[in-house]
């Protein structure tokens, strides 16, 4: 080791460079630096001033005797540097031509029971030359981040906006930054045949240090093995790292059975978890092709291993998705959805997965409020950071008129979620029912900028602009709109605000023509918005009578308010066990 470094600090310090911190670190012969002397070299960068140079107490006791002419060093004492597991001894580097006055070092570390260790799992690479082995790589990750999720005291980025950066060429600061993480997990993945190449790295992102990584060449028998390998040792590391807990043997063994717990449900058959990872893969992208596409995977997975949980949570959730979209009739893919949520907790009743798609079936079809509320809170308690749960729980409270326990809901996604359209949008609509029509606007708005292509968003925002006067905007953006239903009852809304009953009627009428069966709500809200009480009263009683799920949202419903005054009015309520929530 030597101690050149010492001089070439002064040099550059009493260059005409700007006054920043230095850290003058030791050299060594070796250029990689574990992960502990990277965080104190970021930490006493960060607990300096500037102009000043900070030595370690290592770099001191290798270089005190070997300083240049006129240098000295003063001990500063012991401070507290964030996310180093003990009091650090600091020593400052002095020089007459050096600044010598500066106010104490900012070095206090925050109490350690408010710092939260914080992380996002970007989708690993797929390094097959097979293209269609992506879903492999994807579904690892998203399984990978599923788990994080479940153990207590980390905060994990959603899958959502971690998966955002897939495919784009965007530095790792950069993704920390935007997602709010001081941690990425990262890695690729080869598949052949049954083999299987697995690389992850563990990043701590202020000291651009890897905490971790490892290789896996297994069979792919042994995939289960590795994630749990993976996830035990993010775990532990993030722990020892930025809580300074030891990485003992205890912790290894604490780590073990978190993640075992959080993985409940996963299956342990190769075959079937593969199919699984490609009926999530398909069930993501909301086409009729893909979602009956899902479910015959999920349902080959199931016939392999009749007691994977995930799996039955997944076929759950994509049933729900064609019921919800007019693929499927709506009783049919309701049913089919509470059956397989229903096993899915026979098999891991603490499974979070199932407690949501439970409760949303419970609030969307059975109207049953105080079952469904039962479930997300469940969910919430197994996955107090999940943020899936976080927004189910804040559109249920926003059914029920809970303005403020759906707005802190929903704030606590967003810090979970912020590159999520879907959660912008749920944020809007919490937004036009607390009449905040502004900042649901810049919600919409921002969905739309998160994600173009998505439906629902240009509609929502068109009849926002609509509620605020903008009606030309409102018109382009409704026509922007790629989701039929709401394309055509946004223009019927805002031609009927401009006065042009022609057109309004005719959107009206495509969408009656179109989707009549399925969008019987919407078409209530466009003849109550038109001050049609008659025509809103029976198509809100056709919509009852085919259990639309748009039904849930009647009590909070700004566009309903013409009917409030109706004797028939609160009946209605009655029947869906609302009557509660509205005057």
């Amino acid at each position: 080791m030597r101690c050149s470094a010492i001089a070439s600090t002064i040099t550059r310090a009493t260059s005409s460079r700007p006054a920043v911190t230095r850290f003058a670190r030791r050299s060594t012969r070796r250029p990689t630096r574990s992960p502990r002397r990277s965080r104190r070299s970021a930490r006493l960068l960060a607990a300096g001033h500037g102009g000043q140079t900070l030595l370690s107490e290592s770099t001191h006791d290798l270089c005190r005797d070997h300083l240049p002419p006129l240098a000295s060093v003063k001990a500063l004492g012991a401070h507290g540097l964030k996310d180093l597991g003990r009091p650090e001894a600091v020593f400052q580097l002095c020089h007459p031509d050096l600044p010598q006055s500066f106010p104490p070092l900012k070095s206090q570390a925050a109490p350690r029971d408010q710092e939260t260790p914080s992380i996002a799992v970007l989708p690993f690479i797929n390094m097959s030359r097979d293209e269609d082995n992506e879903y492999f790589a994807d579904g690892l990750s998203e399984e990978l981040l599923n788990v994080l999720t479940k153990i207590r005291g980390l905060r994990v980025a959603s899958r959502t906006s971690a998966f955002s950066f897939k495919g784009k060429d965007v530095d790792i600061p950069t993704v920390a930054q935007k997602l709010n993480v001081a941690t990425v997990l990262e890695g690729s993945v080869r598949k052949s045949g049954k083999r299987v190449r697995i690389t992850a790295q563990l990043i701590e992102v202020a000291s651009d240090s890897h905490l971790w990584s490892e290789t896996y060449d297994r069979e792919l028998e042994d995939i289960f093995a590795v994630q749990d390998d993976i996830a035990q040792s993010v775990v532990k590391e993030l722990r020892a790292a930025l809580l300074g807990e030891p990485a003992e043997t205890a912790a290894v063994k604490t780590a073990a059975a978190e993640v075992r717990q959080a993985a409940t449900g996963r299956g342990d058959n190769p075959e079937a978890f593969q199919l699984y990872l490609q009926g999530k893969f398909f069930g993501e992208r909301i086409t009729q092709v893909d979602t009956d596409k899902a479910i015959e995977l999920f349902q080959r997975a199931l016939a392999i291993d009749p007691n994977f949980a995930l799996a039955w949570a997944g076929l759950s959730r994509v049933h729900q998705l064609q019921a919800g979209y007019g693929f499927a009739p709506i009783d049919e893919g309701y049913e089919r959805a509470r059956d397989a949520a229903q096993h899915a907790l026979r098999l891991a009743p603490d499974l979070v997965e199932a407690h949501i798609e439970l409760g949303l079936i419970l609030e969307g079809h059975d109207w049953k409020w105080a079952a469904a509320g039962a479930s997300f809170r469940r969910a919430l308690e197994l996955a107090p950071g999940d943020a899936h749960a976080l927004r189910a729980a804040a559109g249920h409270a926003r059914v029920l008129g809970r303005l403020d326990e759906a707005l802190e809901l929903i704030r606590r996604a967003i810090e979970l979620d912020p590159l999520s359209a879907r959660t912008h949008r749920q944020a809007a609509l919490i937004y036009v029912m607390a009449d905040r029509i502004d900042d649901a606007a810049a919600a919409f708005r921002l969905a739309i900028d998160l994600a173009p292509n998505a439906g629902l968003a240009h509609a929502f925002l068109a009849i926002t602009r609509l509620m605020q006067g903008r009606n030309e905007e409102a018109v382009a953006l409704a026509e922007a709109e790629s989701h039929d239903v709401f394309r055509n009852v946004a223009l019927a809304m805002i031609r009927h605000a401009q006065g042009r009953a022609a057109e309004s009627e005719a959107a009206l009428q495509t969408l009656i023509d179109g989707f009549g069966w399925t969008a019987a709500y919407q078409v209530a809200e466009v003849h109550a918005y038109r001050g049609d009480v008659e025509k809103a009263f029976e198509w809100l009683e056709r919509a009852f009578a085919q259990r639309d799920p748009g039904v849930m949202f009647t009590a909070t419903d700004r566009f309903l308010q013409p009917l409030h005054t109706d004797p028939r009015w609160q009946p209605f309520l009655q029947r869906m066990g609302l009557e509660t929530l509205r005057d």
